[in-house]
């Protein structure tokens, strides 16, 4: 058995139902499953299926947006009022410009706990239930509506200052501004400009609430809230759209970074920009550097590796590339939340976190 079967196996026995990946090194690609995709049936999951990713489809917003201003339909540093006065109305929309939607430096808030009202007092975890979930299950929200809940709530920061704070509010409207200047939708400019122009087979945006094609059921816990874990697959994403919607494979996200780093889906000028970063506090509440939907990954003295991560109800994926663009990963689970929360509310550490940093050290590094 390779360390990476070992390590990915020990994912799995740490306590996640099912994982897969593939690592590459130049032309050499391994690829490896452990555990189920259905903890009910047994069925056991395999490197192939398709998968939620979360927020990782944000960096397929960003390149989608990289290639407007490419095409001179969008600018970098225009305000945001510009292009959509009636979203981002007045001084705001004056003040904050595409950049500091792409980089999350504008300032406005995360829509989500008031989409979601028992996320409400989110990020105190504590107080948090998961009701919504099951709640919002089949809603079908229009992005209108949830951008002006973050625009709409009290600003996280102003426009342009560090550190920014990250927010799907951001996403959503950069979202709003493809449709707006492609005369399409987000989707459809995304799928044009960037799934179809990378050759991606298997990486859509789904047209409702089930994965097509062979997939793993998505297990929540909430932070042990949901015990036992409790099956999310079946979903509508209008909740997220363009900022975490995407289903795609490991094997597809692996094509599409290396692709992206070699400058075949944006100009290497833009990728120059994609790669500029300021300090931003992530959804965990940790201070990290955060570029135009890209971010960095890196151990100390080691290689730098760009990425996203990305999580949904139940599922989440991580895809990195090293900077030179030799080797990449992908990895996704089915298993989200599975941290239990102190009397303060901090997630407590967990063998899957240790397990999955192990793979991660073994993929990236070797």
């Amino acid at each position: 058995m390779t360390a990476l079967e070992t390590a990915v196996e020990a994912v799995h026995h740490a306590g996640v139902p099912g994982v897969f990946a593939e690592v590459c090194d130049g032309d050499q690609v391994w690829r490896g499953a452990a555990g189920v995709a259905d903890v009910t049936t047994g069925r056991p999951v395999t490197a192939g299926l398709r998968h939620r990713i979360g927020s990782v489809t944000k960096t397929f917003t960003a390149a989608a947006v990289l290639r407007q201003v490419e095409a001179g339909r969008i600018e970098l540093d225009a305000p945001i009022g510009r292009y959509l006065p009636e979203l981002v109305p007045g001084g705001r929309g004056a003040a904050i410009t595409v950049r500091m939607l792409l980089d999350h430096t504008s300032g406005l808030a995360e829509y989500l706990p008031y989409a979601y009202p028992s996320l409400k007092p989110y990020p105190v975890l504590a107080d948090t239930r998961p009701d919504s979930l099951d709640e919002h299950r089949l809603t079908r929200f229009h992005a209108e509506e949830l951008i002006a809940m973050g625009v709409g709530a009290p600003a996280v920061g102003t426009p342009g200052g560090t550190p920014g704070v990250y927010s799907n509010t951001n996403y959503l409207l950069l979202g709003a501004l493809l449709g707006r200047v492609s005369g399409t939708t987000a989707e459809q400019c995304i799928t044009r400009d960037v799934i179809e122009r990378a050759g991606l087979r298997d990486t859509a945006f789904p047209t409702g609430p089930h994965v097509d094609g062979p997939h793993a059921r998505l297990y929540e816990a909430w932070f042990g809230m949901i015990d036992p874990p409790r099956d999310y697959s079946v979903f509508d994403m209008s909740w997220v759209g363009p900022a975490a919607a995407l289903i795609s494979t490991v094997s597809d996200l692996n094509r599409f970074f290396g692709l992206l780093l070699a400058g075949e889906i944006v100009s290497p000028a833009s990728l120059a920009e994609m790669q500029r970063t300021v300090p931003v506090v992530s959804q965990e509440g940790k201070i990290i550097d955060y570029g135009l939907g890209l971010h960095p990954t890196e151990a100390p003295g080691q290689d730098t590796f760009w990425g996203h991560g990305g999580t949904v109800w139940g599922g989440g994926t991580l895809a990195v590339i090293r900077a030179d663009g030799r080797r990449r990963m992908a990895v996704a689970v089915n298993l989200q939340r599975w941290n239990r929360l102190d009397s303060a509310g901090r997630p407590q550490p967990h063998p899957i976190d240790d397990a999955l940093a192990a793979f991660f050290r073994t993929a990236m590094y070797g």
